[in-house]
């Protein structure tokens, strides 16, 4: 009896035919290398929580950078620790601000590195979060108004991106209309348009010590549960003048991914969260996972899900190892 099948296989029977039709590729340029700036001196305080993730003063950063550039990573985003916090956040919006401070050292050093600024002020404030608190609510407008300061502030150190994470409503619109009076017209906004109130966010609350005070970020951030909010969320921001639309986190909500980049026509960026580094680094270290498989397996998934950048903790190890498989 003749049988009549596909020989799908064919296209798998070597390495090399495998890399012939392979659909998806990871390259160290798609990859934005998250970073740590604390106030002080001589500080490199790994997070526990986070294995090979450090708190950096800036003593140190210049090493830290002239890494990144040697592996072929073209991009980082900063995150401020500072010494003192108060209720409004003021050290995310002054002129000598840590962020401020690490931004003109990087592009004075490496004036080719795309330096994204987090524009938020859950790290500045004493009650931990993004924005103005009145008793136990926090405020929506008065809340845009340092937004906007904040990241005025930081288009002029040099910030080549502004990536806002408060999750405010118009807080595109109003960074938008900051950064065009001040004369930063070309600056373009990397939007956390869909970013959802995940468990999957505790390993970073260590490293930026922005753990809220009280309370929680439901009010703001997005409920797991929804989809179809994450479209109004999205839209919202592309009308309002965002670049790039962020979706925070990543593995969970590849489905989300997909549904952005199907939506709308601007480039798509994962954020691949710290509580997903921490699983696979504490898998990894007990000897129950291939970290170097299960990562680039993952980022790979990120990229064909639909995202067109990849803001990981993984950055520096996938570089090295995309670089050992050429």
């Amino acid at each position: 009896m003749e049988l009549q099948f596909s020989r799908h296989r064919r296209l798998r029977t070597s390495a090399n035919m495998r890399a012939l039709v392979r659909e998806t590729h990871l390259h160290a340029e798609d990859f934005i290398y998250p970073l740590f700036i604390i106030e002080g001196e001589n500080i490199k305080n790994e997070v526990p929580s986070m294995p090979g993730v450090y708190q950096l003063s800036m003593d140190l950063l210049g090493e830290e950078i002239d890494d990144i550039v040697s592996l072929g990573i073209k991009s980082v985003i900063l995150f401020g620790v500072p010494s003192t916090k108060d209720e409004c956040g003021s050290g995310a919006y002054h002129d000598h601000g840590i962020v401020q401070v690490a931004t003109r050292f990087i592009k004075e050093r490496h004036p080719e590195m795309i330096v994204v600024a987090d524009t938020c002020l859950c790290e500045y404030t004493s009650h931990g979060h993004c924005g103005v608190v009145e008793g136990d609510r926090v405020l929506n407008d008065p809340s845009l108004e340092l937004l906007v300061q904040t990241a005025v502030s930081q288009a002029k150190a040099g910030a080549d991106i502004i990536a806002p994470s408060n999750m405010m409503d118009g807080f595109v619109a109003a960074i938008r209309a900051g950064l065009d009076e001040a004369g930063f017209q070309e600056v373009p906004i990397m939007s956390y348009a869909v970013k959802y109130s995940s468990a999957f966010y505790g390993p970073f609350r260590d490293a930026a010590d922005s753990t809220p005070q009280f309370g929680d970020r439901k009010t703001y951030q997005m409920d797991p549960a929804n989809r179809i909010e994450a479209m109004r969320e999205a839209e919202s921001d592309v009308l309002e003048g965002a670049d790039f639309l962020i979706v925070k986190p990543g593995l969970p909500y590849l489905d989300i991914v997909r549904d952005v980049k199907n939506n709308f026509n601007l480039p798509v960026v994962v954020y691949n969260v710290s509580g997903e580094y921490a699983m696979v680094k504490g898998a990894a270290q007990n000897g129950w996972i291939d970290e170097k498989a299960v990562v680039l397996e993952m980022l790979t998934g990120m990229k064909r899900a639909g995202a067109d950048l990849i803001i990981t903790y993984f950055a520096k190890d996938a570089a090295r190892w995309l670089k050992e498989q050429k």
